[in-house]
Formats: C-alpha cells, structure tokens, sequence
C-alpha cells in the first residue's frame, strides 16, 4: 500500500504536481500519463487515495465510471477513433505500478502499437472454466463479497 504522502497521483490530485489535465469532477480528475500508449490515453483517478478499483466504495465507482464514459466520449468526439479500452489493475500480476487506483481510458486505432490484448495464445480447458464458473458463483452468492 502506498502511502498519502509518497503518492504521485495524490500529488496530481491536490495540485501539488503538474499533469497535463484534460477534465475534472468534484471526486476525480483526468490526466494525460508520462508515457501514453497512444494519442489521448488518459487516466482517470480519485482524487482520495484508494489503492485500487476493488478497494473502492460501489458510490466511488459509480463516479468513476460516469468520468469514464464522460472522458470516453469526449475522447470519441475530438480524435474519431474506431476503438477504446478501459482498463484498470490491481496487483504485481496485473502490472499494477503505482497503487493508486487509476482508469485508462485508451484510444484504439488499428496497427495502433499498442498490441493485442486478447483472446489469450492458448485456450483455457473446459473443465478449468466449469470449475472457476463453480468457484466464482459461489463467492457471489456470499454476503461478504
């Protein structure tokens, strides 16, 4: 967990750090990143520190992801893209690199650089989805999920 102080998006957040911001609400802002992986990708964070999306309240989530479609059609509007990705991360596995939850809002064109992201190079089994289908119904069917 990083901390407050040492957060470079808290820094974003409170105007203590310069970022090229291309709209805002009241609980979160939208940023260019340093390294954007194509023209107009655009982060979208909490302006309080929450390590990741699932450590998030479901009201904070509803507020990022009405930021996401708005930041997502206005990046449709002013570059035409034919594509978008949203994507978050949350952990080492899913190269998560600075625990502050952020959304990418990434502008897709085709031969774009950017590299597929799916359907995986090898198929998962049959037995493996029924099992993990099994696993996940259960843990929504818990009242601690």
């Amino acid at each position: 967990m990083t901390s407050t102080e040492n957060c470079a998006f808290c820094a974003i957040a409170l105007g203590d750090a310069p970022a090229d911001v291309v709209c805002a609400g009241d609980v979160w802002i939208a940023f260019f990143p340093l390294d954007p992986a194509t023209p107009g990708h655009t982060l979208i964070i909490p302006r309080d520190h929450v390590d990741d999306l699932w450590a998030a309240t479901p009201a904070l989530g509803a507020e990022l992801m009405k930021a996401a479609i708005k930041v997502g059609n206005a990046i449709r509007s002013a570059l035409e893209p034919p594509g978008l990705n949203l994507i978050t991360s949350q952990g080492a596995a899913a190269e998560q690199t600075l625990c502050h939850l952020h959304l990418h809002v990434v502008p897709r064109w085709q031969d774009d650089g950017f590299g597929r992201i799916w359907p995986p190079q090898t198929p998962m089994r049959q037995a493996l989805k029924r099992d993990v289908a099994a696993r996940i119904r259960a843990a929504c069917q818990a009242d601690d999920v």
